[in-house]
């Protein structure tokens, strides 16, 4: 089996590159593609999968990781799901008479960073003048509920730790952080749905 997985950003391909061996093992090869932010992939979406339709083979997989930002998580998700059935794919919503699911479409809460907030080890462990107790301070108990931006309180720890004084660089942090990431140690909901989601689509 094989997996397509259409990207934002860089950064997002680069935890990815790391993460997915540990959900899926072996069990399929993967590609990474990536737009030029969420407008980006979303304004290419639909046209890119209609491409994929023509010829998908029946073993090959498509997964869209969006982040949701500040928009409304149940409207981003049927707004992708709809593409997805305009191209002729079949998802989880609209499976019909496929014999499988075709195209996954997830999406992290609020970004690709809360993620790593739900392995605060993994964050000390890239990064270890960043307090161990990060995890149970007040406002990133539940890491898709931390307010403010994900990605700027990354930052703002980062900094305040002695990281990264001129700006944080997305990619290579996504790098340090993605490689001590467990996938069953995450505490991230939204993070937990992508994992799931995955295993299930390779069964």
């Amino acid at each position: 089996m094989h997996i397509e997985f259409l990207l934002e950003e860089e950064s997002c391909a680069e935890a990815l590159k790391l993460l997915v061996p540990k959900i899926i093992g072996n069990r399929a090869s993967f590609v990474t593609h990536t737009f030029q932010g969420k407008r980006d992939l979303l304004n290419c979406l639909l046209s890119r999968l209609r491409a994929y339709a023509k010829w998908l083979p029946r073993d090959w997989r498509i997964v869209v990781l969006v982040d949701r930002d500040n928009g409304a998580c149940f409207k981003l998700k049927a707004k992708l799901e709809q593409m997805a059935s305009d191209a002729g794919l079949a998802t989880k919503t609209n499976l019909g008479r496929k014999s499988s699911l075709q195209v996954l479409n997830r999406i992290a809460v609020e970004e690709l960073e809360a993620w790593f907030f739900g392995d605060v080890q993994a964050i000390t462990t890239a990064y270890p003048r960043v307090p161990k107790t990060l995890a149970q301070k007040r406002g990133f108990r539940d890491p898709d509920a931390i307010s403010g931006g994900t990605w700027e309180a990354l930052e703002r720890i980062l900094k305040q730790e002695g990281y990264y004084a001129a700006g944080m660089p997305k990619i290579e942090v996504a790098r340090n952080i993605g490689q001590h990431l467990l996938p069953d140690r995450n505490q991230s909901a939204s993070f937990k749905a992508f994992c799931r989601g995955l295993r299930e689509m390779i069964q």
